[in-house]
């Protein structure tokens, strides 16, 4: 079985223990029905914004949707360079989670690379909580409501993460930028 067909086997099983309807589903995450028995069957990836809904609705880590297992540790976890657990949910974004085994986290800390693209077209997400991205090598623009704004190396930006938002590497390199999520 591939990876996004264990991540909807696990959100299927939640959603039957925790006896939500799918119709209650898709309107939580902003979905058409069919488009949610899209995702639950494995047919679609999934967005981080759209797991991250569903983990705080279900009540568990984001972890534990990604990989099925528990966070475990509560007073420190350390990952090494490269060693974040990597999550590939849209072919723009590659995310790093930094902390994917710290149990009960007040934030989501990653490291996310944004490849360049062909087009300057850009699909914004939304989700609960704020939002600090630190530009540790490259540039991008990040949109934020009607708002671009161009961060370079060493700049940071702090958002409602509830507003909807996007990210584009610019000047034809990756980005890559530490990304704190509050809960």
């Amino acid at each position: 079985m591939n990876e996004i067909k264990e991540i909807a086997q696990r959100i299927s099983v939640l959603r039957e223990i925790e006896e939500i309807s799918i119709e209650e589903m898709a309107e939580l995450t902003g979905k058409t029905v069919d488009e949610y028995r899209e995702y639950e069957s494995g047919e679609k990836d999934f967005s981080f914004s759209f797991l991250y809904t569903l983990a705080n609705r279900f009540g568990v880590d984001i972890t534990e949707l990604l990989t099925g297992d528990n966070a475990k540790l509560k007073t420190f976890t350390l990952v090494r360079k490269g060693e974040g657990l990597k999550m590939e949910r849209r072919k723009a974004y590659k995310y790093q989670h930094l902390a994917p085994i710290f149990k009960e986290r007040a934030m989501e800390p990653f490291l996310v690379t944004v490849e360049p693209k062909d087009t300057d077209a850009v699909k914004k997400n939304a989700h609960e909580g704020q939002e600090m991205n630190y530009v540790v090598e490259g540039s991008m623009t990040i949109f934020i409501h009607d708002a671009e704004i161009r961060l370079n190396e060493g700049d940071t930006v702090y958002f409602d993460a509830s507003t909807p938002h996007a990210m584009r590497a610019e000047d034809g390199r990756p980005c890559k930028f530490l990304a704190i999520i509050s809960k």
